[in-house]
């Protein structure tokens, strides 16, 4: 089975770094033409005719119009967009802020929402195209402290099998994938001192942080041909964090 994105234009917002910036790297070496959205970059893409970065923030309506606007008049179509862009927000419900709570909404929620929206009408013109959001293993198992992130992922996936259903007649799939331990700026796993990052291993079948290449192995998977009969669903792509209740056992003497 060829898993072959040749030729697709692929958006990818929070492109910028961490694992959105893996998924644009994977995108273009496939030989995919690539826009990386995202409202600041540290990683941007060399400027290319097939490669190259808007700034963008999704979860402003005009922002998000005006940056496929630009995408569709340079390539004339949208195949692939991936709504990586998200925001992790902490905090015990009896001590979070407002303001903050909703900025987990804005981004993760809206921010899927406005972009989803935004590359529609294309998707329907064509008859093809691939929606793939980011939810999070939080969307499955949310952690004490993790009400205002759990809740807007689990959104994600909500929103996910709606616009599945409503985009069908038009061949359009709509996917979410559930990244596990996955160490990025963001969570800053691989920053925790030895024994907490021993305990988060400890819950893996396979006892090893995820890599932004095993998110962009399944993300290419979803977007490509092979994948034409998968939609609405989420995928769950965490070394295993849901196989049993003690998987560290496995590994003891």
């Amino acid at each position: 089975m060829l898993v072959d994105v040749t030729g697709k234009v692929v958006l990818v917002t929070g492109g910028g770094r961490g694992i959105g910036h893996a998924l644009t790297e994977r995108f273009h070496a496939e030989g995919s033409r690539v826009v990386a959205l995202d409202v600041a970059f540290a990683d941007v893409p060399a400027p290319g005719s097939d490669y190259y970065s808007l700034r963008c923030d999704v979860s402003d309506p005009t922002s998000v119009q005006h940056a496929v606007a630009e995408v569709v008049d340079r390539f004339g179509a949208v195949d692939v967009l991936v709504n990586n862009a998200g925001v992790n927000v902490e905090g015990l419900v009896c001590d979070l802020d407002p303001r903050r709570w909703q900025r987990a909404f804005d981004v993760n929620v809206t921010g899927t929402f406005l972009m989803s929206q935004a590359v529609i009408p294309t998707m329907k013109s064509q008859h093809s195209g691939r929606i793939i959001n980011a939810a999070s293993f939080a969307a499955i198992v949310p952690s004490v402290g993790s009400a205002a992130y759990a809740a807007s992922k689990a959104a994600v996936v909500a929103l996910t099998r709606v616009l599945a259903s409503e985009l069908g007649p038009w061949d359009v799939t709509v996917n979410a994938y559930a990244p596990g331990m996955v160490p990025t700026a963001m969570n800053g796993f691989a920053d925790l001192p030895e024994p907490a990052q021993a305990r988060l291993l400890d819950t893996l079948s396979l006892r090893r942080w995820g890599r932004p290449e095993d998110v962009a192995d399944l993300v290419c998977f979803l977007a490509s041909d092979a994948a034409q009969y998968i939609t609405g669903t989420l995928l769950d792509v965490s070394g295993g964090k849901l196989s049993t209740q003690m998987p560290h056992q496995a590994y003891e003497p």
